[in-house]
């Protein structure tokens, strides 16, 4: 029997174009992550950030094993599964007669796809208690696209990252974060905010984890950062 595979996949652009990476986690049946990658896009759309990274899981599995995927992109999802076939039926045009986006990778998932056995669950993105896979890999595709830097087990990591409480949760903004912006509300209580504001600009935390912009922040002892982190000692 081949083998069966659990798997994550999430792209993240810090601008919807801007700073943009991809991220994959594999895990075994039993649903325990064994390995995880993430690589930089420069530049690139969500989009593009979402397909590459069902290209480059779709790469580093194993083509006879089955894969189940799970995905938070309804678009990356439904461009393979539902819209390819007409795609091809009208010349690589949309219905509306427009050249269809992202073909150059749309094609190359088309062919990773060929002759296997992969099929796609759609999970809820930035949701407490969600799917772990997905969260991890949405954490893993949120910092390669900060740091713009490569990372996973092939390049010596033993773990993938665990995401933080501040991420895990619905709305996370994309952006490049950093320096603080407008409130989003929070009375103070011996000195120490208990609200939170939007960076406006990327930054970082002095637990050594980057932020983005629009991302949500709280002020510590230190300075700001995560919200998490405001509890910290100076």
């Amino acid at each position: 029997m081949n083998e069966s595979i659990i798997a994550a996949c999430d792209g993240a652009s810090k601008g919807n174009p801007g700073p943009a990476a991809w991220a994959w986690v594999v895990a075994d049946a039993q649903g325990n992550p064994v390995r995880w990658e993430a690589g930089p896009l420069g530049v690139a759309t969500n989009n593009v950030a979402e397909l590459t990274a069902l290209a480059e899981l779709l790469e580093a599995v194993d083509p006879a094993a089955r894969v189940e995927v799970r995905m938070d992109s309804q678009y990356a999802m439904n461009a393979v599964t539902k819209w390819l076939p007409g795609w091809k039926r009208n010349g690589w045009k949309t219905s509306g007669g427009k050249p269809v986006a992202n073909r150059e990778l749309v094609t190359r998932i088309d062919a990773l796809l060929a002759d296997r056995s992969v099929t796609f669950r759609h999970v809820p993105a930035h949701q407490v208690d969600g799917d772990p896979l997905n969260a991890i890999a949405d954490q893993a595709a949120d910092e390669a696209a900060v740091a713009q830097l490569a990372a996973g087990t092939a390049h010596g990591a033993t773990a993938p990252p665990v995401p933080s409480p501040a991420r895990a949760t619905k709305g996370r903004a994309g952006g490049s974060g950093g320096a603080p912006g407008r409130s989003a509300g929070g009375a103070s209580r011996g000195g120490r905010s208990t609200g939170t504001i939007k960076a406006r600009f990327a930054g970082r935390c002095h637990c050594g984890r980057s932020y983005a912009a629009k991302e949500p922040i709280a002020k510590n002892p230190n300075g700001w950062g995560h919200p998490e982190c405001r509890t910290a000692p100076a």
